[in-house]
């Protein structure tokens, strides 16, 4: 039978593995029949509340009951938005304004910021989940719904510092379910350590594949991060044995040399994404792991998260960026000039996506929609929707595709065109860089580059200069104790570029 509906992965495993535990934060556990009970109850509290076809916002703290509340939603037939107490309320303000929300789910710690917002209907999750179930009011849902209705949004910042909210469907994240647990192999002895908030699609990489094999994801304290060798007792502890998390976090443990004294002893899986892996960092996890998988991620959340993989199993060249592989199944890749047409073999171009896992579109901002999710120049015939990335790739020799940087990240300094990658690439050449980000100050037209690490700034100074003309060399080079990142363990490019201008 065909997969319509996300919610049948979870059904399915149920009956199969009844008391597994399904997600656990290391205190508190939930099994994938009390998972499935409880996201029962809430879908039924939510219909007597009349809500049906439109969002609820999520606003609870991350813990195995935050997937009932999601995937309560999902019974009832819309779709959620998980809210997060570290973002400020100017911001949670402007999702639900952008949302017109009327309903929000609360745990006690969130209870009072929750209820300030004033939806019509603020539900905590004690009350929903003790609901009786209704299950003709459930089926009736089931029974009307497609494939194609939203299941989430999640918001992503925009340029403008409005955020953008991205809708995906049941299809698209079933697709992506399927070709992620294949091409990285994942079973049901799979043992996830969740990295990343669950505001972010991110997620979805340990999410899906726990529902759809009944394996078991734990969600690591955010504090941990901070303590990488206590991090690496805590994988230990509850035998993680697979890890997706964002470079930076990974930087995090191998920069610190945790990596030398205390590798963990159960990981076999190593997925990457978000950003470029430093070769000297990546080749530390490399060495501390030997026998264990690595891949490389990569895609938007326009996108459904993750579109295109790339397996380790072969020794990079030593000046050559670590691959992003090739797509996953289902969805394919264009690499478009300027002009709309497609990019010869090896040279670069926008990389844009096509397939089911094209989400629906920015939620309520269709301006922004057409900007961005726009009719594929290459079929003049019929109207297929793609998603411009806005990032730069091309194609190496092994015919795998290789990020280049942002097209953003390409300036016109002093008359030439810059990539800011390669003088990050050139800083981290230099011993003792562990992290460089090289931003530009428009306005001023300076290059200006931070980074982590033990290296004296004029010894920074002196190799970029061995490696990069006059022209690419930084105007400012500040040495940082810690590199910002946003919310999502990205580097705060944004945050760096606002530092160099005040400077």
């Amino acid at each position: 039978m065909m997969r319509k509906n996300i919610l049948q992965y979870l059904e399915q495993t149920a009956l199969r593995t009844p008391d597994k535990c399904a997600f656990s934060d290391g205190r508190d556990s939930m099994s994938f029949s009390a998972l499935l009970a409880a996201s029962r109850a809430i879908g039924t509290a939510l219909l007597q509340q009349g809500l049906s076809g439109e969002p609820v916002a999520v606003f609870m703290n991350k813990h195995p009951s935050t997937m009932a509340a999601f995937f309560g939603v999902i019974y009832a037939g819309c779709h959620y938005v998980c809210l997060d107490a570290a973002m400020p309320d100017e911001r949670i303000r402007a999702i639900l304004d952008n949302l017109s929300a009327r309903a929000v789910i609360y745990d006690a710690r969130n209870r009072k910021r929750a209820e300030a917002f004033s939806l019509s209907c603020a539900l905590s999750y004690d009350e929903a989940v003790s609901a009786e179930t209704d299950e003709v009011a459930l089926q009736a849902v089931r029974e009307r719904q497609i494939d194609t209705d939203p299941i989430y949004v999640v918001f992503t910042s925009g340029s403008t510092g409005v955020p953008k909210g991205v809708v995906a469907c049941h299809r698209s994240v079933i697709d992506y379910t399927e070709s992620l647990c294949e091409a990285l192999g994942f079973d049901e002895s799979t043992v996830f350590g969740n990295q990343t908030p669950l505001y972010f699609d991110a997620p979805l990489k340990e999410i899906m594949p726990t529902l759809k094999l009944g394996a078991t994801t734990y969600f690591i304290p955010k504090m941990l991060f901070s303590f990488p060798v206590r991090l690496i007792e805590y994988l230990d502890e509850h035998h993680i044995n697979t890890i997706c998390w964002v470079v930076s976090a990974l930087v995090q443990i191998s920069s610190l040399g945790a990596l030398e004294n205390h590798a963990p002893k159960h990981i076999h899986t190593v997925a990457f994404g978000s950003e470029l892996f430093p070769r000297a960092q990546y080749e530390l996890w490399r060495a501390a792991l030997p026998d264990a998988r690595f891949f490389n991620l990569y895609g938007p959340t326009e996108a459904t998260g993750m579109s295109c993989y790339w397996y380790a199993d072969r020794t990079l060249g030593e000046n050559e960026p670590i691959p992003v592989g090739r797509p996953f199944e289902n969805t394919a890749i264009h690499l478009l000039r300027d002009d709309g047409t497609e990019a010869a073999w090896g040279e670069e171009g926008e990389i844009c996506i096509r397939g089911t896992c094209v989400t629906m579109g920015y939620y309520n901002n269709e301006e922004k929609t057409d900007e961005a999710f726009v009719i594929n120049p290459l079929r003049r015939a019929y109207r297929e929707r793609i998603y411009r990335t806005g990032d730069m790739g091309r194609y190496n020799e092994q015919g795998e595709l290789v990020f280049l940087c942002r097209r953003d990240s390409q300036i016109k300094h002093m008359g030439h065109r810059i990539e800011l990658g390669e003088i990050e690439a050139a800083a981290a050449r230099a011993d003792g860089v562990r992290r460089a980000c090289c931003v530009y100050d428009t306005e001023n037209k300076r290059i200006g580059l931070f980074y982590v690490g033990d290296c004296e700034q004029a010894a920074l100074m002196q190799t970029l200069a061995s490696y990069l003309p006059r022209y690419m060399l930084p105007a400012v080079c500040e040495r940082l104790s810690v590199m910002p990142l946003t919310d999502n363990g990205k580097l705060d490019r944004r945050g760096l570029r606002e530092r160099l201008c005040r400077s």
